[in-house]
Parts: structure tokens; C-alpha cells; sequence
């Protein structure tokens, strides 16, 4: 006898998407029935509520956790704009601020140059912006924007803030080369206010650049009349440079090896690190032999 076969009897199978429209509906109708009307009361009410309940709880959950984060997505794009608005606040500040600065610093400078004008108001002068300097910080020499077309001269004294900044050492048309008085090799005659001595001031560009001083030397002060703060003028006896612009304050005194003349430093009058506009004399000093 052959084998008998059995037939497999074919599962139904009812598709996700269906069975997800099928609960959904009778969750819906449930509602319906529970809110909706009152004809079934009791152990029906009690079930729909065991299976609805739940169900609206869970929607109320969901849509208050969705709700929360759209508000704080809301909350989050406000600060983000705040934030970015403030940060232009500060930075159009920041501009302001750095412009006051900037404006202040140039008023006091002109004020500087006024100072120094009244105290030299016998000489006929003009103003000049520096336009060049040497690559340091320091101006031991620099360019400035006037030249012959405007008057200049070699060996016109150049002044700014509190006192002497330097002379013309060249001229172009439109233009100046300006030696300070911290160069090297920059001297000049000088006189001590408080008791008329002379002596001899010593540019010297390390000295400003470590300790913000330079140097004299030759003076005669045998009765120690001289003390440290007393101010120092140009000298009628210098020969480039008109008498009476303020140069500095003595900072230090020494005795000389022959006990006869001292040596020391001075605080210059002028900030050479900061120089942008200075006044021309327009005048030079009577030439006699050359001894600076």
C-alpha cells in the first residue's frame, strides 16, 4: 500500500497594519460607547474603562511629552537668539569702547601739545603727525608728514608732550627725518633749573628702552646743590638746540672718578614710545662751532 500523505492545513495570518486598524477601531467604539451613551452600564462600563483609560492616559502622556519639547525647542531658539544678539551687543561695545579709548589718548595727547606750545610761545611753530618710525617701539628716529614745501629745515627743534623730542636731521619736500634725543648718538647741552649748572645729556637707547632713562655726564655740582626730580632745560650754550624746552628730571646722581664733575641719569620729559604728532620750531639755533 503507498504512503498516505497529510495535507498541512494553512495558518491564518492577519497582516500587522490590519490587526493595528482593528484594535484602534475598537478602542474608538469602546470610547464611544463609554462617554457617548448610556445604554450599557455596569460590567461593560468597567471594562471599557480597564481598556480605555489606560489608552488615554497614554495618548495624554505622549502628546504632554511631545507638547514639553516643542516648548523647550521654543525656549532653546530664544536664548540661541538672545544669545547672538547680546554677543553683537558686546562686540559693537567692544568697538565703541576701543574708539573712546583711542579718542581719549588723542585728546590727551593734544592736550600735551597745547601744554608745550604756551611754555614755548616765543617761538613760531607747526604741527606734524609722525608717518615712519625705526622697527622698534622706541622713537629714537621717525619721519614725519611736513618738508621744505612747509618751512622745514635741518636742525629745527622738534618738540611734543612734555618737552624735547629731537631735531631735523634731513628734509624732503613733503616729508622729515627726525633724530630723537635717546639715540645713540644724539647729545645735547643741558641746564639743571634749580642752580643754573650745566651739563651734558647722553642719548643712549638701552637705557630707555631697560629703564626708561639717559644719561649726562660733565656736570659740576661741588656743593651737592643738585638732587634727583630737579628739572634739566636745553642750555644757551648748545648749538642745535634753542634754550629753555624742557628735557627731563635728573634721576640719578654719581660722582665722577676725578671727584670733580658728576655723572647720572635723567627721566626724559617725552613718552618716546607713544609718539604720534609733534610741533616744528621754525626757527634754528645761531650756529656756533660744533660741539654736540
Amino acid at each position: 500500500m503507498s504512503p498516505v500523505v497529510k495535507k498541512k492545513k494553512n495558518k491564518f495570518t492577519l497582516p500587522g497594519k490590519y490587526l493595528l486598524m482593528i484594535l484602534t477601531g475598537l478602542c474608538v467604539l469602546l470610547m464611544i460607547i463609554t462617554f457617548r451613551t448610556d445604554l450599557f452600564e455596569g460590567p461593560l462600563r468597567t471594562v471599557a474603562g480597564y481598556v480605555v483609560v489606560p489608552f488615554q492616559n497614554g495618548i495624554a502622556s505622549v502628546g504632554g511629552y511631545l507638547y514639553d519639547r516643542a516648548e523647550e525647542m521654543g525656549r532653546l531658539q530664544d536664548a540661541l537668539d538672545e544669545n547672538a544678539r547680546l554677543q553683537e551687543e558686546v562686540a559693537n561695545l567692544t568697538m565703541e569702547n576701543a574708539q573712546l579709548q583711542q579718542e581719549r589718548y588723542e585728546l590727551e595727547s593734544l592736550r600735551e601739545l597745547y601744554d608745550i606750545d604756551e611754555a614755548t610761545s616765543e617761538y613760531e611753530k607747526t604741527g606734524a603727525r609722525v608717518i615712519a618710525s625705526d622697527a622698534t617701539n622706541w622713537f629714537y628716529s621717525f619721519t614725519i608728514d611736513k618738508g621744505s614745501d612747509d618751512g622745514i629745515e635741518v636742525d629745527m627743534n622738534v618738540i611734543a608732550g612734555g618737552g624735547l623730542v629731537g631735531r631735523v636731521v634731513s628734509v624732503g619736500p613733503n616729508y622729515a627725518r627726525v633724530l630723537s634725543i635717546i639715540a645713540d648718538n644724539s647729545n645735547v647741552y643741558g641746564t639743571v633749573l634749580t642752580t643754573s649748572s650745566n651739563l651734558l645729556v647722553s642719548g643712549n637707547l638701552q637705557s630707555v628702552m631697560t629703564d626708561g632713562v639717559i644719561s649726562f655726564e660733565q656736570l659740576s655740582d661741588r656743593e651737592d646743590q643738585v638732587q634727583t626730580g630737579d628739572k634739566v632745560v636745553t642750555s644757551n650754550i648748545s648749538s642745535k638746540y634753542l634754550p629753555g624746552i624742557p628735557i627731563g628730571y635728573i634721576g640719578s646722581i654719581e660722582t665722577a672718578a676725578n671727584n670733580m664733575t658728576k655723572y647720572g641719569t635723567i627721566t626724559p620729559a617725552v613718552d618716546f614710545q607713544h609718539l604720534q604728532e609733534v610741533l616744528v620750531i621754525l626757527e634754528t639755533k645761531q650756529q656756533v662751532p660744533d660741539e654736540e
